[in-house]
């Protein structure tokens, strides 16, 4: 078989098919331009000094501050007591998020009572801020519920394990409450990683099409698992909303006065009817992903150090001294604050109940199943016979 192609002088030439084409030359990959730095929006420099934003102001009094430092202090607080207690076999898993706390805190303490929340499985700040006991968190770590609080009680969804499955769930309850002329913010938190995951992409889609009032807030901590930020997207990922076309925003995710100021304008923007908008929040996650990581096989001790000089809490504390905002007295008492909620969640943890074997198939089927009751009762009989051997002894 021969094919036939024309010659630069207008003849014709015959090529066998079957002819080896030459190689390709390799060819260097096409490197980006550098482009300039993304901007950030920051109220508060790791130094602990005030800046002014032109598109976010934030008025916030002494007392106001010392309540969000207070925040972040007993949330750390907790979360490394909740770390303490799956090494020593009280948990099963325990997510940390040790260097988000200005992201958690600043984002909580901006939304209202009616405005609703999908957290993902690291939200303890702002589960804190929703009111939700501490000692609560800890049941599905500890395989002893399925969430442990109600979610109607404070407008703060279950925990969710499937990465960016609460994008969704978290669009589709904004759609309804629009459609019901519902005055609410509805927040959606997830991770760098997640916004890899077509959920994400599907419910910005349905977001940006319904102008649904939701927040989209990625706590960008730089690693999903042990896969860096640079890995995942080639823009800055607050970049990603124009393409869906609604507004994005960058904030310094370690100073609380910012996140706080943008997060209360995401909110208000949502409710008032202009549709979605996402708030990247870039911090660092200082400790590891889960308590069955170890990010020192990936991370390097050098970034690790650059992360821990912007550490979000001694920075509001720096401002604190700068300003004259907190006495020792404060100080002084917010640690006997912490040691006692730390006592506290030792003993809930310690004393929490195991469920009843038998409760695992209650609730799978509403009107029962064949199958289900099967297995119910191959499992009973598996149980009974430990108390056969233990009569026989």
């Amino acid at each position: 078989m021969t094919v036939e192609s024309s010659t630069p002088a207008g003849g014709k030439k015959k090529a066998a098919a079957s002819r080896p084409r030459k190689r390709a030359a390799a060819r260097r990959p096409v490197r980006p331009k550098a482009e300039p730095a993304p901007e950030m929006v920051q109220l508060l420099t790791p130094e602990g000094e005030r800046v002014e934003h032109p598109d976010y102001s934030l008025d916030i009094g002494h007392e106001e501050i010392r309540g969000l430092y207070r925040d972040m202090v007993l949330t750390r607080r907790f979360d490394a007591e909740a770390t303490a207690l799956q090494r020593q076999g009280e948990l099963g898993l325990w997510p940390s998020l040790l260097g988000q706390e200005a992201a958690q805190i600043g984002s909580g303490r901006a939304l209202r009572h009616d405005d609703y929340v999908f957290p993902t499985y690291r939200e303890h700040g702002v589960a804190w801020c929703r009111g939700v006991d501490p000692a609560l968190l800890l049941g599905m770590f500890r395989g002893v519920n399925h969430g442990g609080w109600d979610p109607t009680g404070n407008n703060f969804h279950l925990y969710t394990i499937v990465i960016g499955s609460q994008a969704l769930h978290a669009t589709g309850y904004a759609m309804g409450a629009r459609m019901d002329g519902a005055d609410i913010a509805v927040l959606a938190y997830f991770g760098d990683g997640a916004s890899s995951q077509g959920d994400v992409a599907e419910a910005f889609t349905f977001a940006a099409v319904y102008q649904a009032p939701v927040v989209f807030f990625c706590q960008n901590n730089q690693w999903a698992i042990s896969e860096p930020i640079e890995r995942q997207t080639r823009v800055p990922l607050y970049q990603r909303a124009a393409g869906y076309g609604f507004p994005g925003v960058r904030v310094d995710g370690n100073d609380v006065l910012a996140v706080l100021a943008v997060t209360r304008a995401a909110a208000e923007h949502a409710r008032t009817g202009q549709g979605p908008i996402l708030v990247e929040a870039f911090t660092y996650r200082m400790g590891a992903h889960t308590t069955s990581d170890d990010p020192t096989r990936y991370r390097r001790k050098e970034d690790l150090e650059a992360w821990e000089a912007k550490d979000p809490i001694l920075r509001l504390r720096r401002l604190m001294e700068r300003e004259n905002a907190a006495d020792d007295a404060f100080f002084a008492d917010l640690d006997a604050e912490s040691d006692a909620l730390a006592k506290r969640v030792r003993e809930a943890i310690r004393t929490m109940p195991d469920p009843e074997a038998m409760a695992i198939f209650e609730n799978v089927y509403a009107d029962g199943h064949p199958l289900v009751d099967e297995e119910r009762a191959q499992f009973a009989g598996y149980l009974a016979s430990f108390a056969d051997q233990h009569e026989e002894n």
